[in-house]
């Protein structure tokens, strides 16, 4: 039986999110993914881009596009960043008036402008300022308020029995856990280890609040290998899914019945990918939706196989129109040159 999972009042479908990640997990992919679904279901929640406190505030053209969302594009998380109390309140409201599901602050990007404004995972070395925010986003906002962290800064410095219970403490709905310290980015193995202690931790001092396991997941045996060896509740998929987005689907499935589905044939793949640009054509326009399709082809190139020169062709790609018939003379496999 697939496990259900639940991040204060909001009740999720199935125990599977996908990740913010930074210039891949905008509203046109969003609605991609939560497209492709089986009988057991799909992805149950997506999270938004980072958000920067002071940009969306200031409702400029490039943070309204990285905190759209749409009715059909629910439930939803914005994701936060920041170490100022005050702006991240003021931006959570923001954000809760234009469609939040969930708060969530950001405590683990390791990318250096996100970790230059003393925001994202460097706040792991700020554990008071961290639970300060965390607190005070509870008090200023009605919808779920949850944290992504990592292990720690580095080996020497794990905080996974220490802050995550401390945020419990002040009314953080959930913990995301991505199995790598700071210094490792994303380099290495993740630690099943390292989500295993904040599992305990929490189940130690906050049981009811879930504990979700982020990173490595490439494959459903991956994602039940994580729960079983862990003990969260659910896991989070991020950069497994850019190159198939029918993951969740794949994953619902598995951990329903122990078995993998019958996969999406070549056909219905590159239906994905034209769904995809298409999306991309109605939020951003001609010229973004091009430039965006010719670098994430080389993503859903693998799985797309056979199509000899696919990546290069689709780089000299210059118009809908051409895009369009080469995808549909790759469905007919009557394989075109540029």
């Amino acid at each position: 039986m697939l496990p259900m999972l639940k991040i204060g009042c909001v009740q999720l479908s199935t125990p599977l999110l996908l990740a913010p990640i930074a210039g891949y997990c905008d509203l046109a992919f969003r609605l991609v993914v939560r497209s492709i679904t089986g009988p057991h279901g799909g992805v149950a929640l997506a999270c938004t881009d980072l958000l920067c406190p002071q940009a969306i505030l200031r409702e400029n053209d490039k943070s309204l596009w990285l905190s759209a969302t749409c009715p059909e594009d629910q439930p939803i998380v914005m994701q936060l960043y920041g170490r100022d109390p005050a702006i991240l309140c003021e931006a959570a409201r923001w954000a809760q008036e234009h469609g939040a599901t969930i708060i969530d602050v950001n405590m683990g990007c390791p990318v250096d402008k996100v970790t230059k404004k003393n925001g994202g995972s460097k706040l792991l070395c700020e554990p008071q300022l961290a639970v300060t925010i965390v607190e005070q986003l509870v008090k200023t906002v009605t919808v779920p308020v949850t944290a992504k962290i990592r292990l720690g800064p580095n080996e020497q410095s794990y905080i996974t029995q220490t802050l995550p219970p401390a945020l419990g403490d002040v009314g953080c709905s959930a913990i995301t856990v991505h199995g790598r310290t700071t210094e490792q980015k994303f380099q290495g193995n993740v630690s099943l280890r390292g989500i295993t202690q904040v599992v305990r931790a929490m189940a130690k001092h906050h049981p009811t609040i879930p504990v979700i396991g982020n990173g490595d997941i490439t494959c459903p045996q991956d994602a039940k290998q994580m729960m079983d060896q862990t003990g969260c509740a659910g896991v989070m998929i991020g950069r497994g899914a850019l190159s198939q987005p029918w993951i969740f689907r794949d994953t619902a499935h598995y951990l329903a019945t122990g078995e993998l589905p019958i996969p999406l044939s070549r056909n219905e793949r590159i239906g994905v990918v034209l769904q995809h640009f298409e999306n991309l054509l109605q939020y951003r326009g001609e010229r973004i939706a091009l430039n965006m399709i010719r670098q994430r082809i080389s993503r859903y190139s693998p799985h797309l196989q056979p199509w000899p020169g696919l990546r290069k062709d689709v780089r000299h790609i210059q118009s809908i129109t051409h895009f369009r018939e080469y995808m549909q003379a790759g469905m007919d496999e009557k394989l075109i040159k540029i």
